[in-house]
């Protein structure tokens, strides 16, 4: 009787849940039914919902009038992320390992440090990134960004790996540590099997943040290593928004997130569930 309760009570906020589901995926719906206008039915106001469905923004993107390849900055964007990622994590793991597993003095002033760096504006650090840009001769380079795009990463990844190191076993820790294990051993052997869900879910979300910068990527790079965000942008012109040929080049460019979220959704899950209950 109380489980017949429990079902029937779970019911609105299912249907809940489904509702704020379709309102999120919506807009992503409309970007993609967008991109397979043309211009001029994309441009219409109200927008034609029935009107012919055309591959132009595609052909558009890959520049079959303009001959612009997206291909320089659609690399240069998985270089930068995938780069900044593995880098985060190589990063992340011993420091929070030191902070959980190993915990050091002041532990708390070490994570409220991590924490106040992600409290100052971007845009207030802009300049001063300009600055030692252009008198390193790094601007428009791509191992910039890379080494950029750590930095922002590393206090949110030194945080989520906290919390999922904190939920592994110490008794596994102590067998290790009487098997003779050293550090190195113990974190590739012991740690990051374990922890591979909250490593999954970290990585994904660096990925995802760095994928999707645009502000530093905007003024630190220019024809070399220009981004796929930044190359998005010059699809708003003097003589207007090509609204089609962005909707195609905005759906081609959410793939590979998509695809990475969908290949480890599972990891992710379970990741992102570490620590919720204890």
């Amino acid at each position: 009787m109380n489980t017949t309760l429990m079902k029937r009570s779970w019911k609105p906020w299912g249907a809940l849940a489904w509702l704020s589901g379709i309102l999120f995926v919506l807009p992503v719906l409309w970007m993609v039914l967008t991109s397979l206008h043309t211009e001029s039915d994309a441009a219409t106001n109200p927008p034609s919902l029935f009107a012919g469905l055309s591959l132009q923004g595609y052909e558009e993107f890959f520049g079959a009038s303009t001959g612009q390849s997206p291909w320089p900055p659609l690399i240069n964007s998985v270089s930068a992320s995938v780069g900044s990622t593995v880098l985060v994590l190589l990063l992340a793991v011993p420091a929070a390992y030191a902070l959980s597993i190993r915990p050091v003095q002041k532990t708390s002033d070490v994570l409220f440090f991590f924490l106040t760096t992600k409290m100052l504006p971007m845009v207030a650090g802009l300049l001063p990134i300009y600055l030692i840009a252009q008198y390193s001769g790094l601007l428009d380079n791509i191992s910039f960004l890379v080494v950029l795009y750590t930095s922002m990463n590393l206090p949110i990844a030194v945080w989520l790996m906290r919390s999922f190191l904190a939920e592994i076993p110490k008794e596994m820790l102590e067998a290790a540590a009487l098997d003779g294990a050293g550090l190195i051993t113990t974190l590739r052997r012991v740690v990051a099997p374990v922890a591979v869900p909250g490593i999954a879910a970290t990585a994904l979300i660096c990925f995802i943040f760095s994928w999707n910068e645009l502000l530093f990527a905007r003024v630190l790079t220019g024809v070399v290593a220009g981004t796929a965000p930044v190359f998005l942008t010059g699809f708003v012109t003097s003589q207007g928004l090509f609204l089609a040929k962005m909707c195609a080049a905005a759906t081609i460019v959410s793939l590979p997130v998509l695809i990475a979220g969908f290949a480890a959704q599972d990891k992710l899950v379970q990741g992102l569930s570490l620590g919720a209950v204890k």
